[in-house]
């Protein structure tokens, strides 16, 4: 039987916000950031299970504040991260169970996502074994050298803007964090980390609205984006 997990990543400390609590915890609409972005994956019927990664010295706050709080029961596991994003995937991955069969990696900074880009994510990696949100380029790409001079321009046709969550078969995807890791490689999404083991990532349909709230006028525009999902 199919069994779908999910790993959200709110590890990081968000030093763009330029906010003393990590932006995961920020208010948006009266509740914390991460508490959104779990509520997401708690209501889709296509994900069975979720690990949290979070730091070290936010576990207990996690348990208490975030999942006994707004009664997230599908957070099976709260687990420290790492150093690195890939160091905090990896974490996330070796806690899940290995009757999983797949698994959907999502950042804890992404607060909208939709239940029509997680169902659309689920169902291409059962298709595919990997399969990724994004959006296509809307502006011009330009390729610069060091002193910031143009080298070229891609076709922005054949240019995606990647978003997660990102779907995987669980062994590939375990297999290929571990060789990231084992071979001290750097990746900054996973598609990349199933590339770089050889695997083929299917791109799925992604959402504008799924943002990531990064810098401070990210957060003002979550706060209209979810009162306009709230307007009949």
């Amino acid at each position: 039987m199919q069994k779908n997990a999910a790993i959200i990543l709110s590890a990081g400390a968000g030093r763009r916000m330029h906010q003393v609590m990590p932006k995961q915890y920020l208010d948006l609409c009266g509740k914390p950031v991460i508490a959104w972005t779990i509520e997401a994956f708690q209501q889709s019927p296509d994900i069975d299970e979720i690990v949290l990664v979070t730091g070290p010295d936010q576990i207990m706050k996690c348990q208490e504040e975030i999942v006994k709080r707004y009664g997230l029961t599908k957070v099976s596991k709260i687990v420290p991260g790492g150093a690195e994003r890939g160091d905090s995937v990896l974490c996330g991955l070796r806690a899940l169970r290995g009757d999983t069969s797949c698994v959907l990696i999502h950042d804890g900074a992404r607060p909208l996502v939709s239940q029509a880009v997680i169902a659309r994510t689920a169902e291409a990696a059962a298709l595919y074994r990997a399969a990724a949100a994004a959006v296509p380029a809307r502006d011009t790409v330009k390729i610069v050298d060091e002193q910031d001079m143009v080298i070229s321009t891609p076709d922005r046709r054949e240019l995606r803007l990647m978003q997660t969550p990102q779907a995987f078969s669980y062994p590939l995807i375990l297999a290929a964090y571990e060789k990231v890791s084992a071979d001290g490689v750097t990746v900054t999404d996973d598609a990349m980390a199933a590339e770089y083991a050889g695997a083929s990532v299917k791109i799925v349909e992604g959402d504008v609205r799924n943002i990531k709230i990064t810098v401070p006028e990210d957060l003002l525009l979550a706060e209209l984006l979810i009162r306009d999902r709230k307007r009949p």
